[in-house]
């Protein structure tokens, strides 16, 4: 196999105004300060992470700062009234905002502040543009497409004639934003138009689309919450299908790397060097994988790679001597190197470990275990000792950032690896729902477990196995530690026992508590633990339903009983109705013939009315026994919805009729009485 060639772009990882935000948290928390940021000071969870694991909090108001405690703003900027807020407060706030994003503040000030109305392109929900909308004293709006832009002129018509001054989010889209401003011309004949695209984000997407046309394979690393990233994403899907957004290197498609001939990577204006550094290094063990092969990325690429990721020339440890090598690893420590930390505190975000060197340790909680309910002062107490693997170090700090979870990880591996042979069926929980599929985490590996094999069957959705417990088991190990599940041969077999069981003692009359599985227009499927049966539409209630939905729902538990049962053909007829909610036992019982009711008008007909009796009867009140008169039509007398008194004149229990009379009730006190000609006149009728 051909060396793949591995091309990172030149900028990559932080854009100026995040470091500018990140280096001021840092130096904040290196003069001693309490620091708190509003909102994550970027989209990048594991550096926020990190800084959590230091005791920097994230909220989401300025109400929420404690005494003592430093403010920063974020590089997206906030609304003018956080600002006035946090001043009311007495709080002392660091403002790292873009000033890129800031010069949009002014712009957007100053034109509403003339009366104009200020339109913006961006996502609505970004707060960097909730920040810019904060700082407009008129009217504004959002669009993300030339098509809502025209939108908006057909919404507001007078809109196309008024002042209008418009502006980009920084990380918008250089291409629809080229396109909006044909719109704008075309369109609003009054409009101001600001290029307010930071040009390092130009020169990003720019830089990455090159590198997808000339690339098979593209890696887009950053947070998922990051819109710079996902432009960076849209930007190369659009050039190379292969377009893989990852945040860390645990989440690097290893097959697809083996694969590919040319691997371009570009990183968000968020992403850290240190994770960069990680997604190229663990792309070369991928690659050195491939048995004979001489596909791994050579040391010089590699180092080339890193140095652009880092802008630091690092000496590897194959390029020491013993003497180097040997110095290095006693005055250092490098990333996955293995130690054991004897606990120093615990608090409930993390924990603080002796690890005989001058670096102070630090296990965060997300990095002792993957269970994010697991409580750290329960789990350890000081004294105890910790296998750890090193995530990163900060010399200039003195710090080294620690996981159990990864070290645990590696232990865990050798367990699902035997799982694959002995077929044993392991337990995890569901971290995520992904595109194809979910992850389960078990003994700290993340397992893939695709659709088709999450579920019994096909078609049943992913999302309520979202923190659940699940058993499966390992169908497949790839290399690079990938492992693929299967939860469904778990529940097939787990089934299977269950139907055999239910088969062996199943007879007409039994009752059972079931689920609703499914709906269909001719009755409701239930589960009754490893087999279903059917309730057909006329089985579900005595009176006449259009559709099963009126009387159950899917995931319902009903009690029902076997009707009749096929075992060649293994179906199952379900009974649900109850005999004594008969409505002609109740009416046999509570409403003999003579009784006097009230009843409710159902429909008409050209030689009398229906009117329900009870819910499930109705009874017939033939035309001569509407009025003591002759009348032409019913219609003459009553009304549909109409509430009545009426007598029970005639029961037909065999037919299932009822003859109802208004006239009866109109001549009794005259002595008269209905003749059974009459009755028998009607219930002719009737037939």
């Amino acid at each position: 196999m051909s060396r793949p060639t591995v091309t990172l772009a030149t900028t990559a990882g932080f854009c100026f105004g995040v470091n500018r935000a990140v280096e001021m948290v840092y130096r904040l928390l290196g003069e001693g300060k309490k620091v708190c940021t509003l909102g994550p000071i970027i989209h990048n969870p594991q550096l926020v992470a990190e800084l959590a694991a230091r005791g920097v909090r994230t909220l989401e108001r300025p109400e929420e700062v404690l005494p003592g405690e430093t403010l920063v703003i974020r590089s997206h900027g906030v609304e003018q009234a956080v600002h006035d807020r946090a001043a009311a407060l007495g709080i002392s706030i660091a403002d790292a905002t873009c000033p890129y994003v800031a010069k949009i503040h002014r712009i957007v000030r100053e034109a509403s502040a003339a009366g104009r109305t200020v339109l913006i392109a961006g996502d609505a929900a970004h707060q960097e543009v909730l920040g810019i909308r904060g700082h407009c004293q008129g009217p504004s709006y959002v669009f993300q497409t030339p098509e809502e832009l025209e939108g908006l002129a057909k919404e507001h018509p007078a809109l196309a004639a008024e002042p209008v001054t418009a502006v980009a989010q920084t990380t918008f889209h250089a291409e629809i934003w080229a396109a909006c401003q044909k719109t704008l011309k075309k369109v609003y004949t009054n409009a101001i138009l600001f290029d307010t695209i930071c040009n390092a984000t130009a020169a990003r997407q720019e830089e990455a689309a090159q590198l997808a046309a000339h690339s098979d394979l593209m890696l887009v690393i950053g947070g998922r919450r990051s819109s710079n990233t996902a432009k960076l994403r849209d930007v190369c899907a659009a050039l190379c299908p292969r377009t893989f957004l990852i945040e860390t290197a645990a989440e690097l498609p290893a097959e697809a790397v083996r694969q590919a001939v040319s691997i371009g990577v570009a990183a968000g204006a968020s992403t850290p060097a240190g994770i960069i550094k990680e997604v190229l290094k663990t792309m070369s063990e991928i690659l050195n994988t491939v048995e004979g092969s001489d596909a791994a990325v050579t040391p010089a690429e590699e180092s080339k790679a890193v140095e652009a990721a880092e802008a630091v020339a690092e000496k590897s440890f194959d390029e020491m001597t013993f003497e180097e090598a040997l110095e290095a690893s006693l005055n250092s420590l490098n990333t996955d190197q293995k130690v054991r930390g004897v606990v120093l505190s615990v608090s409930p975000t993390e924990i603080q470990v002796d690890i005989g060197r001058k670096q102070t340790g630090y296990v965060s909680q997300s990095e002792y275990s993957s269970d994010p309910s697991v409580k750290l002062q329960d789990e350890v107490k000081v004294g105890d000792e910790l296998n750890l693997i090193v995530m990163r170090t900060n010399d200039q700090e003195g710090t080294v950032m620690l996981s159990k979870r990864r070290f645990d990880a590696i232990a865990g591996w050798d367990k699902v690896v035997a799982a694959k042979d002995s077929e044993e069926i392991l337990e995890g929980v569901v971290s995520e729902i992904i595109k194809g599929g979910l992850i389960a985490v078990t003994e700290n590996v993340r397992i893939f477990i695709p659709a088709s094999q999450a579920t019994l069957s096909r078609g049943e959705p992913l999302e309520e196995l979202k923190g659940k417990k699940v058993r499966f088991r390992i169908i497949e190990i790839g290399r690079g530690r990938r492992a693929i599940g299967s939860i469904r041969s778990v529940l097939r077999e787990e089934r299977k026992v269950l139907e055999d069981k239910f088969w062996e003692q199943a007879e007409v009359g039994q009752h059972y508590n079931g689920v609703v599985k499914s709906l269909t227009s001719y009755g409701a499927f239930v589960d009754l633990g490893g087999v279903d049966g059917m309730i057909h539409i006329s089985e579900l209630s005595w009176s006449r339903v259009k559709h099963p939905s009126e009387v159950v729902n899917v995931g319902d538990t009903v009690e029902v009983y076997i009707k009749d049962i096929d075992t060649e053909k293994k179906k199952i007829s379900l009974g649900f109705k109850k005999a004594e909610d008969n409505p002609w036992e109740i009416l046999s019982r509570d409403y003999p013939v003579g009784t006097v009711v009230k009843a409710t008008v159902v429909s008409m007909t050209a030689y009398g009315a229906f009117a329900r009796v009870i819910p499930g009867i109705d009874g017939l009140i033939h035309i001569s026994q509407i009025a003591d008169r002759r009348i032409e039509k019913p219609q003459d007398e009553l009304s549909i919805g109409q509430e009545i008194e009426c007598k029970i004149i005639a029961i037909d229990f065999d037919r299932k009729r009822v003859s109802l009379s208004i006239r009866a009730l109109i001549e009794e006190p005259a002595g008269e009485a209905v003749s059974a000609e009459e009755i028998s006149v009607a219930e002719a009728d009737a037939e």
